[in-house]
C-alpha cells in the first residue's frame, strides 16, 4: 500500500474479507499475551488517507467484509474492473451488495486461514482437524490415519517458511523411523514447538 501510494497511484483500495475489527481487545476472546485483532491504521494507511488516495477522504484504504468475485478487462488483456460483493461473518455473499471498482492494477496479498476442506484430501482421507481448521497430528507428526503425516501451514497454521522447512525435515525423520525402525535423521522441531518470545 505504501509503495503504491509513493509510486503515484491515483487511488488505492485494499480489500479485506474479514469484518471491521473492534477498536479494543476483547479479553474474553483474545486475552493477553495473544496479539489482538483490533482496528489499526498503519503508517501506509495514514499516508494513503492523507494524500487522498484512499476511497474516502475520512477513511483508510480498506474495504472490510469484501470478497472479489472476478476481474474484467479490455481487448488488450489489461484489467479494468474488480467485481466484489460484501460478505457476512461466515464469508457468504450478501445479496444485492455487488459492485465494481475500476482497476488498472490488481496485486494479490493473501493470508492463510487453514487448508481447504471442500472435497479435498482431508475429507477423502478422513483426517481429524483441530478446532481452528488445521490438520490434527500426534507427537510424531502422524495424523489419525496411520501412515499419513501432516506438516507446515496445513497442520501448524500460518507461519514462517522456516517452520515449514523444519517441519518437513522432522516429518521426513518420522517417516524414516517408521520405515526403517532406526533413528537416522535429525528431528529439528516437534509438532507443538512454538517460537521463543523474549
Amino acid at each position: 500500500l505504501g509503495t503504491a501510494v509513493r509510486e503515484g497511484a491515483a487511488s488505492v483500495t485494499q480489500l479485506d474479507i474479514y469484518p471491521l475489527p473492534e477498536a479494543e481487545r476483547d479479553e474474553d476472546v483474545e486475552p493477553w499475551p495473544t496479539y489482538p485483532k483490533i482496528y489499526r491504521l498503519s503508517a501506509a494507511h495514514e499516508e494513503a488517507r492523507d494524500l487522498g488516495t484512499a476511497p474516502a477522504a475520512d477513511a483508510d484504504a480498506r474495504l472490510f467484509a469484501a470478497s472479489t468475485l472476478r476481474f474484467t478487462g479490455d481487448e488488450a488483456g489489461h484489467v479494468r474492473g474488480l467485481h466484489l460483493v460484501e460478505v457476512d461473518e461466515r464469508r457468504r455473499p450478501r445479496p444485492g451488495t455487488g459492485r465494481t471498482l475500476p482497476a488498472d492494477l490488481v496485486l494479490l496479498a493473501l493470508g492463510f486461514s487453514g487448508p481447504d476442506r471442500h472435497d479435498g484430501l482431508i475429507d477423502q482421507l478422513g483426517l481429524a482437524v483441530e478446532p481452528r481448521g488445521t490438520i490434527a497430528r500426534g507427537p510424531d507428526f502422524e495424523t489419525n490415519v496411520p501412515g499419513v503425516y501432516a506438516a507446515g501451514d496445513a497442520a501448524r497454521g500460518q507461519s514462517l517458511i522456516v517452520w515449514a522447512i523444519a517441519e518437513g525435515r522432522a516429518v521426513a525423520a518420522a517417516v524414516d523411523r517408521r520405515l526403517t525402525g532406526a533413528e537416522r535423521l535429525p528431528t529439528p522441531i516437534g509438532p507443538y514447538d512454538r517460537p521463543m518470545t523474549a
